[in-house]
């Protein structure tokens, strides 16, 4: 990230910027040069505090990410200076520091993919000795750069007992001697499944944060469709993975359009269509056509490549009201044979609204009980557009209001106020 006029004048938002940027790669690259992911952490910490306290005097440098790297390295080898032990570190992270201190690599350029190190981080994220929710967490932290209390949000756990986990699993991996190495064969292909499951929830986590001011993340959406994009260099005969890579480009591509001048959220069928990513649409419907070929001489295919093909109806539509609404709600039927789940049936019961009427979609709804999906927006929010298109406005305010009340994301609590305000002006008016 190169220096700017803002970053000039703002030089606390400039730390924070570059390290939403450049957080994960320096946790990779300290991790493969310490062997330790808890450290490679501590470090990178470090040096984040260290930008906090010196930029704002000092200024912002040239090549912040690449300012951060060299004071991580260099407090790792003041450490390793101080343990008689590993004096072979000190000579490996001395070595990797000599060409390294100007400049990051380009990891976004024509390389090896196999070689990358965020890469390299998911995985170990991703070991078989932690726990599914352990292994989203310590991604998301690792690899997402989200706060303690950030990710315990999105689990609905206390901070604390969060802080306690993401403890605990790095803790696991230094007992397991998980290897920072990618794992190969048989071992690359168990461990795919999980690994694509975290690509996919930093991703929703960057699309539609669940928590704070900001309706998205950008940047975690991005290093998500990076990572999807590797993984399908790694597995390009796995029509899921290709699934998943065409799932995030194109529901990436709406993301330019996802906000209007205010900075207010814009709903799917109200955005401006024109404003869509039209290199990620191509990218992603290459990638749906890839795995259609695979699967079309019998490879098996799953949640993504159907969220994918759902995705690609959409992109395909010129206008909203081009929308096959008919055959999304037939490849949600599918997708809820395949990879049952209470969100689907909430994204089911949409695509039933709009392709039988609202009714049909509040039947489906309905089946899934009242306190679906714990204290989570989602239900009553869909509730509310289903009861607003059926002219129910009273109803359709009860239940943007409790939406609301759910919400921990403040642009989204604003959407479902307004929502619930339009619907209650409505509900005044009629006889």
């Amino acid at each position: 990230m190169p220096v700017d006029e803002t970053s000039a004048e703002d030089p606390t938002g400039a730390v924070y910027a570059a390290w939403r940027a450049g957080s994960a790669r320096l946790v990779g690259a300290l991790t493969r040069m310490t062997g330790d992911v808890g450290l490679a952490e501590d470090l990178a910490q470090d040096a984040l505090v260290a930008a906090l306290e010196q930029w704002p005097a000092a200024g912002v440098p040239e090549n912040p990410a690449a300012w951060l790297m060299t004071t991580a390295k260099r407090r790792g080898i003041d450490q390793f200076r101080r343990a008689d032990t590993l004096r072979r570190k000190l000579a490996e992270l001395e070595h990797a520091q000599a060409g390294e201190e100007e400049e990051m690599p380009d990891l976004d350029g024509q390389v090896d993919h196999i070689e990358d190190d965020v890469l390299r981080l998911v995985f170990l994220c991703c070991h078989p000795s932690l726990t599914p929710e352990s292994r989203a967490a310590l991604t998301l932290r690792l690899v997402g750069g989200l706060t303690t209390g950030e990710i315990a949000r999105g689990f609905l756990a206390s901070e604390s007992a969060m802080g306690q986990r993401i403890s605990r699993a790095k803790k696991t991996l230094a007992e397991a001697h998980a290897e920072f190495d990618l794992p190969m064969g048989q071992e690359r292909t168990e461990r795919l499944d999980d690994v694509m499951a975290v690509v996919y929830l930093i991703f929703n986590e960057g699309y539609a944060a669940t928590a704070g001011e900001d309706w998205m993340r950008p940047d975690l959406a991005n290093e998500a469709m990076r990572l999807a994009r590797m993984l399908a260099v790694v597995a390009a005969d796995e029509p899921e993975v290709l699934g998943l890579q065409a799932l995030l480009e194109i529901q990436g591509s709406r993301i330019p359009a996802r906000l209007d001048e205010h900075g207010a959220p814009v709903l799917l069928e109200a955005q401006d269509r024109s404003r869509w990513d039209q290199l990620l649409i191509r990218r992603g419907l290459g990638a749906l056509e890839q795995a259609e070929a695979l699967a079309a001489r019998g490879k098996p295919v799953g949640r993504y490549f159907l969220q994918a093909s759902i995705a690609a109806q959409h992109a395909r539509a010129q206008r909203a009201e081009d929308t096959d609404w008919r055959r999304i709600a037939m490849l949600y039927d599918v997708l809820a044979g395949a990879a049952p789940g209470p969100v689907v049936e909430v994204n089911r019961a949409v695509a039933h609204g709009r392709a039988f009427g609202p009714d049909a979609g509040l039947a489906v709804l309905a089946e899934l009980g009242a306190r679906a999906l714990g204290d989570s927006p989602l239900v009553p929010s869909v509730r509310g557009d289903l009861l607003e298109r059926a002219g129910l406005h009273a109803q359709a305010h009860e239940a943007f209001t409790e939406a609301a009340q759910r919400s921990s994301n403040e642009s989204e609590r604003a959407l479902l106020r307004r929502r619930a305000a339009a619907n209650l002006a409505r509900a005044a008016q009629s006889p």
